[in-house]
C-alpha cells in the first residue's frame, strides 16, 4: 500500500507538468463538448484525433484521449437533463428522470447530483486502478501463450454477448475484424497475405484509416440522414448546489452505481453504456416506491451517472495490465499506444511507469477539472446545440481527410478511409454494430501470434489449451457465454434489454 502511494506521488509529478496539465484540460473540454453534442461520441472523436497524437509524447497523448473518454460522460448528462437530448448513449437513462426534474424546477439539483456523483465515482474508479493494476499485472506475467490466447478469446466472446443487436451479426463482425487484421506480411514466413499485389498493404491496413472511416465519417453520413435539431436553452438555473434532502436520497444510489460501474468497467465486453442502464435497473429494483421512477426520482440520475463514470475509469485496468480492451474505445486506446511503439500489457508498469502512474494521477486532476468546466459553464454548453450540425459535420470530414493523409503522406490511406466509410454506413443499415469488428481487428494479430506460439511449443498438440488450468477455465467461461446466448429464453431477454 505504501508503495502504491509512493508511485501515485510520482504520477502526480508527471501529470502536474504544464504540458500534461494542458492536454488533460484539452481532453476534458473536448470530452464535454462531444458529450453535449448528440451524434458525436468518444469513439468517433478519438479516432478523429489519433493523427494529432503523433506530435505528442505517449504520456500526453494517452492523458488527452482518456480525458475525452471520461469527459464525455459528464457532458452527456447536461443536455439530457436540461433539454431531454442525451449527448451520449450513456446518458439516455439519465434523461428519463433528469428531464422530469428540470420540468419540475429542479434542474440545478439534478445537474449538481450528476456532477457530484460522477466526480465521486471517477475518483473511486481511479483508486481501484491504482490498487488493482500492479497485482493484476504481476499475476498476468505468469501467463503463458495458451493463457493469453484463451483470455483474448474470452474478450472477443464477451464483445459478442454485450454487443447491441443480433449475436449472429456480432460474431460475423468479429470474424471480419480478424480477417482484416491478417492483411499484410506474415511475421513468420515473410509472405504477403491478402494484399492483392498492393505495396501499400504490405504493413497491413492503416489503423487510423480504418477507425476514421468506420466510426468518424460513417457516423457523419448516418447523422446527415436525420433532421438538424437546434435548441437553445432558455431555462433559468439557480444556485447549482443540491439540498441536504437530495444528497441524503442520492448517496446510496451513487455508491451502488459506482460499485456496479467498477465491475462492468473491468469485465471484458462491458462498458459505460451497459453500466448506466444496469444501474438504473438496479435502482428501480431496490426502490421502495418504483412509481417515482420516470417522474423525477433523484436516484434515476445519481445511479446511472455514477456508474458510467466509474466504468469509464476502471476500463483502463484490463487494458493497461493485460493488454485486453473491454470496449471499442479501449481498442482505440490500444491503437494509440501501438502508434507510439508501446505495447499495453503486464510489463507496462515496470517499463513505462511515467505513462501508467501519470495517467492515473491525471484522472484525479481531470475529474476535478470537469466539475469546474461543467457546472459554471452549463449555459454555454447547452447553447452549442444551436450550431447547425451540417456545418459541423462538413468540418469533421475535412479534418478526417487531412488527418489520415498526414499520418503517412499517402493518398491511398484517404481512399481506404472512403472505402471503410461506405462499409461502416452499410453495416449501420444492416444493424451490424462495427464495435466488435474493431475488437477483432485489434486483437486479431495477438490472437494469431499466441495461437501459433502455443502450437510451436506444444509440437502441434491443440490439447495444450486444455492442459493449463488458467487456459481451460477461460475457455470454459467463453463456451458457457456462447451457449447461454443461444438459448431461446436468454436470447429473447437479451433483445428486450437492448430495446429498453
Amino acid at each position: 500500500m505504501t508503495d502504491v502511494f509512493a508511485q501515485l506521488g510520482h504520477g502526480f509529478a508527471v501529470a502536474a507538468t504544464p504540458i500534461n496539465l494542458f492536454f488533460c484540460l484539452v481532453g476534458a473540454i473536448c470530452g464535454t463538448l462531444i458529450g453535449v453534442l448528440p451524434g458525436l461520441g468518444p469513439v468517433a472523436t478519438i479516432s478523429l484525433l489519433l493523427p494529432a497524437t503523433y506530435a505528442l509524447s505517449p504520456v500526453s497523448a494517452i492523458i488527452m484521449l482518456a480525458g475525452i473518454y471520461y469527459g464525455a460522460q459528464y457532458g452527456g448528462s447536461t443536455t439530457a437533463i436540461l433539454v431531454n437530448i442525451p449527448g451520449e448513449s450513456t446518458s439516455v437513462v439519465t434523461a428519463i428522470d433528469g428531464y422530469k426534474m428540470a420540468q419540475q424546477g429542479r434542474a440545478s439539483e439534478a445537474l449538481a447530483i450528476a456532477a457530484i456523483g460522477s466526480f465521486i465515482a471517477g475518483c473511486i474508479g481511479t483508486v481501484v486502478i491504482a490498487l488493482l493494476g500492479p497485482p493484476l499485472a504481476l499475476m498476468t506475467q505468469q501467463f503463458a501463450s495458451p493463457d493469453y490466447f484463451s483470455l483474448m478469446v474470452l474478450g472477443l466472446v464477451s464483445a459478442v454477448v454485450l454487443a447491441n443487436g443480433s449475436a449472429f451479426r456480432a460474431i460475423a463482425m468479429i470474424f471480419l475484424g480478424l480477417l482484416l487484421g491478417m492483411v499484410g506480411m506474415d511475421l513468420n514466413t515473410g509472405e504477403a497475405r491478402m494484399t492483392f499485389g498492393l505495396v501499400e498493404l504490405s504493413d497491413g491496413i492503416n489503423f487510423v484509416a480504418l477507425v476514421m472511416g468506420l466510426f468518424g465519417v460513417a457516423e457523419v453520413i448516418s447523422n446527415l440522414e436525420g433532421t438538424s435539431v437546434r435548441i437553445v436553452n432558455k431555462m433559468r438555473i439557480g444556485t447549482i448546489w443540491p439540498s441536504f434532502s437530495a444528497l441524503r436520497g442520492a448517496w446510496g444510489a451513487v455508491l451502488r452505481g459506482t460499485a456496479l460501474g467498477t465491475l462492468f468497467g473491468i469485465l471484458p465486453g462491458g462498458g459505460a453504456t451497459i453500466a448506466s442502464f444496469s444501474a438504473y435497473a438496479l435502482e428501480k429494483r431496490v426502490a421502495k416506491d418504483r412509481s417515482r421512477f420516470g417522474n423525477g426520482a433523484i436516484e434515476g440520475v445519481a445511479g446511472p451517472e455514477s456508474a458510467n463514470n466509474a466504468a469509464a475509469q476502471t476500463s483502463f485496468v484490463p487494458l493497461l495490465t493485460m493488454g485486453i480492451p473491454t470496449s471499442a474505445t479501449m481498442a482505440l486506446m490500444v491503437g494509440a499506444l501501438t502508434l507510439h511503439g508501446i505495447a499495453p500489457g503486464p510489463m507496462i508498469i515496470s517499463r513505462q511507469p511515467d505513462l501508467f502512474w501519470g495517467l492515473i494521477a491525471s484522472m484525479f486532476l481531470g475529474n476535478a477539472m470537469l466539475v469546474i468546466i461543467n457546472l459554471p459553464m452549463i449555459g454555454i454548453w447547452v447553447r452549442l446545440l444551436a450550431v447547425p450540425y451540417r456545418l459541423l459535420y462538413l468540418v469533421i470530414v475535412v479534418v478526417c481527410a487531412i488527418g489520415v493523409y498526414s499520418v503517412n503522406n499517402s493518398s491511398f490511406d484517404v481512399y481506404m478511409t472512403v472505402g471503410f466509410s461506405l462499409l461502416g454506413y452499410v453495416l449501420r443499415k444492416l444493424d451490424a454494430e462495427p464495435a466488435p469488428l474493431l475488437m477483432g481487428f485489434v486483437l486479431g494479430p495477438m490472437v494469431e501470434e499466441n495461437f501459433r506460439r502455443s502450437l510451436i511449443t506444444s509440437h502441434g498438440d491443440p490439447m495444450v489449451f486444455l492442459q493449463r488450468p488458467i487456459s481451460l477455465a477461460l475457455i470454459l467461461i467463453s463456451a458457457a457465454l456462447l451457449i447461454s446466448i443461444m438459448m431461446p429464453t436468454v436470447r429473447q431477454r437479451r433483445v428486450e434489454v437492448f430495446q429498453e
